[in-house]
């Protein structure tokens, strides 16, 4: 007897969502996405409905996932009242949308942050920069990504241009939500991890990897993070505990700062991530397809390594195929979308048979994205 195919309700519509769908279809199952674009990525792997037609969506889905975090979270609390709900809950999404929620939770966990204050006025930016000290991070509390949304405070004549990009100025001196200033530290090297958690409360990690961002965009992932075992338990464990305190199912990804007193956690992504894409050719179980058995209740995929790879992101514009799959062990992953400035638009992995090629087969592919 064979089983119903189960559709997959799908909150956004871009290249997460278009990875999601290509595991879901290795698996007998199909997507439908919610999305105001609607050419976007995942177009091409299922239906898509526009912000209008959630009625349509919600009928023509048995379960609900997402992909981008600045899903409104009233929407997905709608959903987690439908059919078989909404994987991850809608609190991890509220927690992640909010970085001084983010923040206060990593508190409550005992898991270490940079030291931080809410700023609702020019006169607790003052009073934070005098606090916390020169270099400081002003940050929105609610959206930006990818370098987006902040501004680096680094004498105290820079205190009045910061607000006036970020806070009163830009508002007309109403805050529509506190800004946070975060304390500047000094860091070696940018990590990440990404755990899984199944509908069972089964737990898997990947290995934790080595991040390089480029103006505020991540642009090179090494999987696994050199010299990095000790590091790797300690982020480990404070995944576990954000897994089980948020009640959590699917992949959830935590950026941290490799500093002198150990880790220090940036912020979590309640979805598949950026940094996770080498484990589609580089993991037993890819980042996508775990979270897509997560979500559904089917048994976790082995999160171990193939071997040893590094991602490179295609930002702006497109390298010449040809040239790059002249090179061994290179994996190119098109987006569908159009070039532009500061824009992720694709991925390469990099997995040479020979490990011992792996960083010179690197060179030559930046090369090719110059």
């Amino acid at each position: 007897m064979t089983t119903p195919t189960q559709t997959l309700g799908i909150l956004g519509g871009g290249q997460l969502g278009m990875m999601l769908a290509q595991s879901a279809l290795k698996l007998g199952y199909t997507c439908v996405f919610l999305e105001d674009a609607p050419h976007a990525p995942a177009s091409l792997y299922g239906q898509v409905y526009s912000s209008q037609q959630l009625d349509e969506f919600v009928a023509k889905s048995d379960i609900f996932s997402l992909e981008f975090e600045n899903t409104p979270v009233a929407t997905a609390s709608y959903l987690a009242d439908q059919k078989q709900g909404i994987y991850p809950p809608p609190t991890a999404l509220a927690v992640a949308q909010d970085r001084l929620a983010e923040k206060a939770l990593f508190n409550e966990l005992d898991i270490p942050t940079v030291p931080y204050r809410a700023v609702s006025s020019l006169d607790d930016l003052q009073g934070a920069c005098d606090e916390l000290g020169l270099p400081l991070v002003l940050k929105t509390s609610r959206g930006g990504y990818d370098g987006k949304g902040q501004f680096v405070i680094k004498t105290t004549s820079d205190i009045a241009t910061a607000w006036g990009e970020l806070g009163g100025a830009v508002t007309g001196g109403a805050m529509p939500a506190p800004l946070i200033a975060e304390g500047f530290i000094h860091f070696s090297r940018e990590v990440s991890l990404i755990g899984v958690r199944g509908r069972t409360g089964e737990v898997g990690f990947y290995p934790l990897v080595e991040n390089v961002h480029t103006n505020g965009i991540l642009a090179k992932t090494t999987a696994p993070a050199p010299n990095a075992d000790t590091l790797n338990q300690t982020a480990q464990a404070s995944m576990k505990k954000l897994l089980e305190k948020l009640d959590y199912v699917g992949v959830l990804t935590l950026e941290l700062f490799v500093s002198e007193n150990g880790l220090i956690a940036n912020e979590i992504a309640p979805r598949v991530h950026n940094s996770g894409h080498w484990t589609i050719e580089g993991a037993n179980t890819s980042q996508f397809e775990n979270h897509v058995r997560a979500v559904l209740g089917l048994p976790l995929g082995d999160t171990g390594i193939v071997k040893p790879s590094v991602m490179l992101n295609v930002i702006d514009k497109y390298p010449n195929v040809n040239e790059l799959l002249t090179h061994a062990g290179v994996h190119f992953h098109h987006y569908h979308k159009a070039e532009r400035d500061g824009r992720k638009i694709g991925h390469i992995t990099v997995m040479p048979t020979d490990s011992e090629k792996l960083a010179e087969t690197v060179q030559k592919v930046a090369r090719l994205l110059q």
